[in-house]
């Protein structure tokens, strides 16, 4: 309950002197430890009822609390307020007055909620509030899971929109031609329809994609791109503005790059859309990143590293200072992994300082720096000035340079714990990186604690699963021999309505651990080949990605096809 507005709500509660000064803080603290919102936290410390916090929201926004299940819905109520809208806001409409439409929404602490609806309706909106799970149990009743208006619903009224069949070349149209298109309300409503989905499908990005006949909108869920049915060409351009006025983007801009953010709230939950634009042949190709912080789990226990790993990483956070990285293409959760290490580690008597490009999720009790070499500010900037802070732990978001490297190794040997990622195959490949940027090997030895070496890799649908016997071509592709599989079957997901007839659904994590031994550290003064270095790692025990990727197979997390793949 009003996950997304823990701040808001521990605010209000201060404002409204409901609790003492050190209960809130106590609330805080729980909140960000166990990454639930303050509502749940006041409810499991039994401070106050569901129905008490209800009440309190109530009364700070001046309008009564009701009960959803007693109120008398009719149809042409409930008809004013689109099916996409109604699942999007987690809203019911309730009665209407006049002009005024009452209404009860999961999120009554989210302002813009309530002006997008007023917007979109045209009508002056009175909000009410309501348990937000009672809410989200009606609307699926009301509106059902897909509702009665899809995509296609929406392109049929756009076509009726003749300011928008008609559009002229883009370069001869005005600013306000443009941002009129932008703002009309089927095109609003087609543009949070195509968000909706994509997160509802757990779509990491949104991708939109004119071509010279057509406009394409694909999904990327688990690492693989699906396509929707495409809509009309002509709507490449009142669609792609109207994501750029969301994102507060310059719209009349069609000839360089342009990034922005878009902050909103789906069904009562915070989403973070990281908007990038580049200009192509036919038109702006527009990629949204999706940062749904319901979605990701920042623990790291529940990131499926194998249990060796994941112990001796829980030692190597705890260290007073040294260099972890973490390194993989791009897209393989580094970052999610280093946030995970962060906050287990996120304890009062700890100064954490960040610097990344961009800061992708917000953490309580973190100083988190957004690189932006616009104005100068750059890693090694930041980094410089975070020795002024009085940090204990810093994080890179990524060693690009010599510079960089060179003073993260300085925090590292003047007492910090410095966290920072690199973008090499495997673990050995990361010192090897280093080396070629021109740090001295003695440095890299001196100050290296260990290097986790990741990849995702897609699970089976545990819904659809198949067992079958790998043939010898099979084992040959893993290196394996058939007396190491004897009685053991591999996996597939033959696909079914839970993966979208993909045969996957979600993703974990192959790893391997290089800890910085004292063979290794001789072997780095040396200057050896990254081969030579993994050699030794494996000799002293290390389990490549590769090796964990075949554990999983014959655990049946994943298929050989994944683990050929990304190892």
């Amino acid at each position: 309950m009003f996950e997304a507005d823990s701040n808001i709500l521990l605010g209000i509660l201060k404002e409204h002197q409901l609790l003492p000064a050190e209960q809130l803080a106590d609330v805080e603290a729980e909140s960000t430890r166990a990454g639930k919102g303050a509502a749940q936290v006041l409810m499991d410390m039994d401070i106050l009822t569901r129905e008490q916090i209800l009440s309190v929201v109530a009364q700070h926004l001046g309008t009564e609390l009701i009960s959803i299940k007693d109120q008398e819905l009719s149809k042409e109520t409930l008809k004013l307020l689109p099916p996409a809208q109604a699942r999007a806001y987690s809203a019911i409409p309730i009665k209407i007055e006049g002009n005024t439409l009452h209404i009860v929404v999961g999120d009554p602490l989210n302002a813009g909620i309530v002006e997008e609806l007023r917007f979109v309706l045209d009508r002056d909106i009175h909000l009410v509030v309501a348990d937000p799970d009672e809410i989200a149990a009606m609307v699926k009743q009301l509106y059902g899971e897909e509702g009665s208006e899809s995509v296609d619903d929406l392109i049929s009224q756009i076509e009726g929109l003749t300011n928008l069949t008609e559009v002229a070349a883009p370069e001869i149209m005005t600013v306000e031609n443009i941002a009129a298109m932008a703002g009309e309300a089927p095109v609003i409503r087609f543009v949070n329809l195509v968000i909706f989905q994509a997160i509802r499908d757990r779509a990491s990005d949104i991708h939109f994609e004119p071509f010279e006949e057509m406009f394409k909108i694909r999904y990327r869920v688990d690492g693989a791109l699906y396509e929707m049915a495409p809509p009309p060409k002509h709507l490449a351009l009142p669609v792609t503005s109207r994501i750029k006025v969301m994102a507060n983007l310059n719209i009349a801009e069609r000839r360089i790059p342009q990034d922005g953010r878009i902050q909103m709230a789906i069904a009562g939950r915070p989403v973070d859309l990281r908007v990038s634009t580049l200009p192509t042949q036919f038109g702006e190709s527009v990629v949204l990143r999706v940062l749904d912080r319901s979605v990701v789990n920042l623990d790291l226990a529940t990131l499926g590293m194998p249990k060796e790993i994941f112990d001796e990483v829980c030692g190597i956070i705890e260290r007073p200072n040294g260099i972890f990285i973490v390194t993989g293409p791009t897209g393989s959760g580094k970052t999610t992994t280093l946030y995970s290490c962060l906050g287990r580690i996120n304890t009062i008597d700890s100064k954490l300082l960040t610097a990344e490009d961009p800061v992708e999720y917000e953490i309580e009790g973190i100083m988190q720096v957004p690189i932006n070499p616009a104005v100068g500010l750059t890693f090694g900037r930041a980094l410089r000035a975070f020795l002024r802070q009085d940090p204990d732990i810093i994080l890179v978001g990524e060693m690009r340079d010599l510079e960089t490297a060179q003073i993260a190794i300085q925090s590292s040997l003047t007492g910090h714990l410095v966290f920072s990622t690199l973008h090499t195959n495997d673990a050995a490949g990361a010192i090897t990186r280093l080396l070629d940027m021109g740090v001295e090997p003695f440095l890299v030895s001196s100050t290296l604690e260990a290097v986790l070496g990741q990849r995702l890799v897609r699970k089976i649908c545990k819904h659809c699963r198949v067992a079958y016997e790998p043939t010898e071509q099979d084992l040959n592709l893993l290196g394996l021999k058939p007396s190491e599989v004897v009685g053991k079957s591999f996996y597939f997901g033959k696909g079914c309505s839970e993966c979208n007839d993909s045969g996957y659904k979600g993703r974990t994590v192959l790893c391997e651990l290089m800890r910085a031994s004292d063979p290794i550290r001789s072997l780095i003064n040396q200057r050896v080949a990254g081969t030579v270095l993994k050699d030794k790692a494996m000799e002293l025990g290390m389990r490549t990605m590769r090796q964990d990727g075949i554990r999983r197979i014959l655990d049946g997390e994943t298929s050989l096809e994944e683990v050929v793949k990304y190892t």
